[in-house]
């Protein structure tokens, strides 16, 4: 059981990953943690992930709101960055597991080819 003082704690890192819990959202900020200095117009945003302008604003608006990315205003551009450099390093890790899931999943499939072909016919499932 969390103690009160504890669940603020928990929900600040739940936010968290309610920020990162849409495809758009982690593909903006694997574009800024490319990006020099971890920064990024939303021009460039717009161009690079193909989001419509109410689309994108909505999911900047969402980090923004969690406090994963920044965003100053010079002109009439707009430049968003990481809040913080652990979110590469969030990232990078996010990969890493992925990419160990896929190879997990490329041996099972590589394994499952092996198999004679009689186990893998409609045939045998009955």
């Amino acid at each position: 059981m969390l103690s009160p003082a504890q669940a603020p704690l928990y929900e600040i890192k739940a936010n968290l990953f309610k920020a990162l819990a849409h495809p758009a959202r982690i593909r903006i900020l694997e574009l800024l943690a490319a990006a020099p200095d971890n920064a990024a117009a939303v021009s460039y945003l717009l161009a690079e992930t193909g989001l419509e302008a109410s689309h994108l604003s909505q999911h900047l608006a969402t980090l923004r709101r969690h406090k994963v990315v920044t965003s100053v205003r010079s002109a009439n551009a707009v430049t968003y960055r990481l809040a913080h450099p652990g979110i590469s390093q969030l990232l990078a890790i996010a990969r890493t597991f992925l990419l160990d899931s896929l190879a997990d999943s490329n041996e099972q499939l590589r394994l499952a080819q092996q198999l004679p072909a009689g186990h893998l016919s409609a045939e045998s499932a009955s």
